[in-house]
């Protein structure tokens, strides 16, 4: 496991501030970030909310990308309130397959940062629908 991982797992941890933003909406209880393919990093946290509205972190971090110009990702990290890595949800990933259709199955996700396991988006989501 390369540097890369702990900066982008560092990363995660400095936004990671479980928060009440109103009585009905909570944020921060996990944070993601996402390594483009240029190598620029972005953050993003969840906020869920009381109704279908809110959003997953990852997807917040892809965004965040996305506004800044770039679509393609190379790596996905992705941790919970105990700073335990978490695999994307299955929301997040079909919007990666989406995002990059030809590519996805080479996007490398963080399953495991303690015991160093890493998965690719085509292991998690061997025969997409599309």
């Amino acid at each position: 496991m390369d540097n890369k991982w702990r900066e982008l797992y560092d990363a995660a941890k400095q936004v990671l501030k479980p928060r009440d933003v109103s009585k009905i909406i909570e944020a921060g209880r996990v944070s993601a970030e996402v390594q483009s393919a240029s190598g620029k990093i972005y953050v993003g946290i969840c906020v869920d909310t009381a109704c279908t509205l809110g959003i997953c972190a990852e997807r917040n971090a892809i965004f965040n990308m996305i506004t800044n110009g770039e679509d393609a990702i190379k790596r996905v990290v992705a941790i919970d309130r105990d700073s335990k890595t978490v695999p994307p949800c299955g929301a997040c990933r079909e919007f990666m397959a989406q995002l990059m259709p030809e590519e996805y199955r080479k996007i490398e996700i963080m399953m495991d940062y303690e015991n160093k396991r890493i998965a690719t988006l085509g292991d998690l989501t061997p025969e997409w629908w599309i």
